[in-house]
């Protein structure tokens, strides 16, 4: 059973955290997708636990801003689970360590006691984990050829950096990223996002509506050599001021905003430009991983017989 955006909205505002006086509430079932269900025990779960990993203060002000990005955090989670049963992809448990050490500040046991203290199922955290770097694998093999960077011809255009002097441009961004539904409800999505800018700020606008694997640090994208970049990015950046926030941007499903955080210019020199080729061309491949991704996971959301309930 499909639905509209509007009633998603108004669907997910009815969802209420259970706090430890309302323990004894019946674990409903909110979402089923083919034999995956999503339970507002699992939404009560993701909530928190985007509220920890965030760094957020744990209070009904946040719960209900994590409200939708939690439900759309849980479908994308069970449409890459139900996908990932066809392959023999084994658990990476020194990648999944090395994740958790990087998000802990190398103290996994605070962490994980975080999640006890506020009664927050920790293994069920590292599972999301596991299928993500499962996910990641299979967008990897499926898409090698076209992930894969031609590496010479990064170089060529360092080489012409550097014997041309020609300055080297950089930029650190911040984004928002939100799916692409009908122009109605982009619309509105857009609106809402303005209005969380203009009353608090752009990082709490990322927190309330990405869904981009940034959102956990504040849509922080860091320094992007601006040879990576898109020509309708580029063009938009350039006319930016820093400090400055772009106007929506349209990539296939997905409507990106940006935040232009700082700016530098600098001269080529043979370090830089050896630099520059490894920078450019993890960028690209991770450009290409995300487009490749985000387009498989659109084509298993329209294939996938999606059930809400009331």
């Amino acid at each position: 059973m499909k639905i509209t955006n509007l009633f998603y909205f108004i669907f997910l505002c009815f969802i209420t955290l259970t706090n430890s006086t309302q323990s004894k509430e019946i674990n409903k079932i909110v979402v089923k997708i083919e034999n995956e269900i999503i339970t507002s025990y699992d939404i009560k779960n993701k909530i928190l636990t985007n509220l920890i990993i965030a760094n957020k203060e744990i209070n009904q002000k946040n719960i209900n801003i994590f409200k939708e990005k939690s439900l759309e955090n849980l479908i994308q989670n069970r449409l890459k689970k139900i996908e990932l049963r066809k392959y023999n992809f084994k658990r990476d448990s020194q990648r999944i360590d090395t994740y958790l050490n990087s998000i802990s500040s190398n103290n996994i046991d605070d962490l994980r006691l975080k999640f006890k203290m506020n009664n927050i199922n920790f293994e069920t955290f590292v599972d999301e984990i596991d299928i993500e770097f499962k996910w990641r694998n299979l967008i990897y093999s499926a898409y090698s050829k076209k992930i894969n960077v031609n590496q010479d011809e990064i170089k060529l255009e360092a080489d012409k950096m550097l014997k041309n002097r020609k300055k080297i441009i950089k930029y650190n961004l911040s984004e928002i990223e939100i799916i692409s539904s009908d122009e109605k409800s982009d619309k509105e999505k857009i609106n809402f996002i303005k209005d969380e800018i203009e009353n608090t700020s752009f990082e709490d606008a990322v927190v309330k509506f990405s869904v981009s694997s940034t959102s956990s640090n504040e849509g922080k994208l860091g320094w992007i050599n601006s040879n990576s970049l898109s020509n309708d990015i580029l063009i938009v950046l350039k006319k930016m001021n820093i400090g400055e926030i772009s106007k929506p941007l349209k990539k296939q499903d997905r409507i990106l905003i940006l935040k232009l955080n700082n700016k530098k210019i600098s001269n080529p020199s043979k370090i830089e430009v050896e630099s520059f080729v490894k920078e450019i061309t993890d960028q690209k491949k991770n450009e290409l991983f995300a487009l490749y991704s985000n387009s498989f996971l659109s084509q298993l959301r329209n294939n996938k017989f999606i059930e809400y309930y009331k």
